[in-house]
């Protein structure tokens, strides 16, 4: 189930809403932590069963550190091991077996039939970070296993995200308001998240995954570069989308979720795009990788290794594919140029929109590492894109991009940092903000709805990408 789905629009969250705002308050969290796990069943039985066991083992695992401290460091690394060791079998047994048999040419590791449930990463995340934190005296252990079991699988984030510390929400588990104002808030980051997803990223991902279908041969290298551009863009509106979607949910019942996204595509430099980009999980790499390892602290030398690692796990987090390796270490590389010397380069540059060129040349770059199938074919996509060929023999633009599309892409640049840009500016006349802006806003929330759900209606095209994660 998806939030930008029909039978999620209309028949689960309303009854959710519903049940949740007419049962008392100490049902709350339990009606909350049933929604949820009926919402997780939808992909799939085996999925329920291996996150209550996550659950279960953690809750343990908690109980144990803030009771026997002496033993803590022990208990910790058991933990995380037992945490990771259930992530890796999952999400990663099979790549590390067909790496094994490549590198041997023979069958040394037999490949097995494993279902990777969804959110994995995502969860084990946010159970590490529970941990850790209860290690480090940051909060205290959760007795009530019901309420750690909402923190894991509160539906909202359970599946893609934003990773939510505890720390964050802790409070609000147990004690939580819900005004209307805050409310209203969440039903419009809602509006404004599945427009993303069903307006924009889905008619993006229709292009993207149509070029992409063809083989390399038969595209040139206008295409090529379609391809790259809708997907740079697809990829921003379809996770960025769901995240908004998320923390609206979370806002309608009391929660607050971090930000996830802050417009990365107008950043200055690559370090600026990833204080931007998936601002949960570039935090959580910050917080319990890169400051462990000794994050700066340790001369220059190490900061860089200290970043190669954190990029490296971020690349391979993401799945079990070399291409998403190199995609990390590819964004490594250049985090450490700046380091060295570029990033005074670029702080210091008169001609600003030069910065954004050369931050969106890496940036579509690099989502073509992520988008490719392999990496011959992301060496063949590359290829494409820089031997300018314009052969008209090859498949040609009118054959993915009609006035409806052409005018979706055009509203999907303006929208991912431009339009913002003007609009801030312009809110500094106060007289036209305070008579208009409220108004404007509300037709606008309207008319995304109903497009979004004529949308929905018209076409049954409706990808997720980070479902894979």
């Amino acid at each position: 189930m998806v939030f930008s789905s029909m039978i999620f629009l209309w028949f689960f969250l309303p009854l959710v809403l519903g049940v949740y705002f007419i049962s008392n308050e100490k049902m709350k969290n339990l009606i909350l932590l049933v929604a949820s796990l009926i919402f997780y069943v939808w992909g799939g039985v085996d999925c329920l069963f291996l996150i209550i066991i996550s659950i279960v083992v953690n809750y343990c695992f908690g109980i144990l550190i803030d009771h026997f401290r002496r033993y803590d460091t022990q208990i910790l690394w058991l933990a995380i091991i037992t945490n990771l060791s259930i992530l890796i079998y999952f999400k990663y047994f099979n790549f590390i077996a067909i790496t094994i048999n490549n590198v041997f040419h023979q069958t040394i590791v037999p490949l097995r039939n494993i279902i990777l449930p969804i959110g994995i990463s995502f969860y084990t995340f946010q159970i590490l970070s529970y941990i850790v934190d209860l290690y480090w005296k940051n909060i205290k252990v959760q007795k009530n296993i019901l309420n750690l079991a909402l923190y894991v699988s509160f539906f909202p984030q359970l599946v893609a995200g934003p990773i939510v510390k505890y720390s964050t929400v802790k409070d609000e588990i147990n004690h939580r308001k819900v005004s209307l104002k805050l409310f209203a808030s969440g039903v419009k980051k809602f509006v404004y998240g599945l427009g993303k997803k069903v307006i924009f990223a889905n008619s993006l991902a229709f292009i993207t995954d149509s070029i992409y279908q063809n083989s390399v041969s038969s595209l040139n290298t206008p295409i090529a570069w379609l391809a790259s551009i809708t997907y740079t863009l697809q990829i921003y509106y379809d996770f960025s989308g769901y995240s908004d979607m998320a923390i609206g949910l979370g806002r309608m019942f009391g929660f607050h979720f971090p930000e996830n996204f802050n417009l990365p595509y107008i950043s200055q430099s690559i370090t600026e795009f990833w204080r931007r980009w998936h601002i949960s999980l570039s935090t959580w790499f910050k917080e319990y990788v890169y400051i462990p390892l000794g994050g700066n602290r340790k001369g220059k030398f190490r900061t860089y290794i200290n970043l190669w690692i954190v990029f490296f796990l971020t690349g391979l987090w993401h799945g079990a594919s070399f291409n998403f390796i190199l995609w990390g270490l590819y964004y490594g590389l250049f985090l450490v140029i700046e380091k060295m010397f570029l990033k005074k380069f670029l702080d210091h540059n008169r001609l600003p929109f030069l910065n954004n060129i050369y931050v969106m040349f890496i940036v579509i770059i690099g989502w073509v590492l992520f988008r490719a199938e392999g990496l011959r074919n992301v060496l063949e996509i590359l290829k494409l894109m820089f031997c300018f060929n314009f052969d008209t023999s090859y498949v040609l633009l009118p054959t993915f991009i009609n006035f409806k599309n052409l005018l979706k892409f055009v509203l999907s640049v303006l929208l991912a940092g431009p339009l913002q840009i003007l609009l801030s500016h312009m809110r500094h006349r106060e007289k036209i903000q305070n008579i208009y802006e409220s108004k404007i806003e509300i037709f606008a929330l309207i008319l995304i709805m109903s497009v979004s759900i004529m949308e929905l209606v018209a076409s049954s095209y409706n990808p997720f990408i980070y479902f894979r994660f």
